[in-house]
């Protein structure tokens, strides 16, 4: 269960990992050689300010958060022709630039106001680009799940003040999962939309999660993600049955009724 915990989205103008804790070491991949292999984390950059991270999953798939695709103060669903790629982004330069075709959230998901476990647990969405990405130099990830309380991940993000080159934080740990929400080490903060949170076996690194929110537990910082292994083939079914054409529209606003929100044990959620 979900205890003493403030919660808030991390959807921000200018979103970032602040610096890591004992449980993590950043590195900044800002020269060529620091973010070979990298590349296929990127910037979206959406509308005229905002920005969050996004990880390409095929050529032409980039994986990142549900929420980044609604405007913070409408709930308005943002146009796909406000989206950009932007592949390996650093300094100005970028592996691979491109616009975006069409997008799906998961079929679960609601941009409402109150964040709850389920809504962190489906905060995932699909963006299908106008062009895909073949350069021998950005590889998409493949995904995989993360059960074992312990594991060690990693995670990767543009962020507030570290905008113009991504992130690595090393050394996090999966702390629990409840209600379908991974609690991780990884000391976050407002912005690291759609980071992708990687485990490493021995064929290298795979998305196992997309980072949705922060929380404070006993005064310390930790990381809500949306597990990719169950969500993810469910969200591809509708991305593929989907005719390519956006349809702008207002969110199903769903409210919590006070019993279910008593059932995560007196958790207080933060507005996004």
């Amino acid at each position: 269960m979900f205890r003493h915990f403030l919660i808030a989205a991390l959807f921000w103008a200018m979103p970032g990992l602040s610096a890591a804790d004992e449980d993590g070491q950043m590195t900044t991949l800002d020269t060529l050689d620091s973010v070979r292999g990298w590349e296929a984390v990127g910037r979206l950059a959406i509308g005229r300010f905002a920005f969050c991270t996004g990880s390409l999953i095929a050529p032409d798939v980039v994986l990142t958060a549900a929420h980044c695709l609604y405007e913070a103060g409408t709930g308005a669903r943002i146009s796909d022709a406000d989206i950009i790629f932007y592949a390996g982004y650093r300094n100005g330069r970028a592996a691979a630039e491109r616009r975006v075709k069409n997008s799906v959230v998961h079929p679960d998901y609601a941009y409402d106001t109150a964040l709850n476990a389920k809504r962190v647990s489906s905060d995932l969405a699909l963006i299908r680009l106008a062009q895909p990405i073949r350069q021998s130099n950005v590889t998409p990830f493949g995904t995989d799940a993360l059960s074992r309380r312990g594991a060690e991940v990693t995670a990767v993000s543009y962020g507030r003040n570290r905008a113009e080159a991504p992130s690595l934080q090393q050394g996090c740990h999966l702390l629990d999962t409840q209600e379908g929400v991974q609690i991780l080490s990884c000391d976050v903060n407002f912005g690291s939309s759609g980071a992708p949170v990687f485990a490493r076996d021995r064929d290298g690194f795979r998305i196992v999660s997309v980072v949705s929110a922060m929380a404070e537990v006993d005064g310390g910082k930790v990381a809500l993600a949306a597990p990719v292994d169950t969500a993810l083939p469910e969200l591809k079914a509708l991305f593929d049955a989907s005719d390519g054409v956006f349809r702008r529209s207002l969110p199903v606003v769903r409210t919590l009724p006070r019993s279910e929100g008593a059932s995560l044990s007196g958790a207080k959620f933060l507005r996004p």
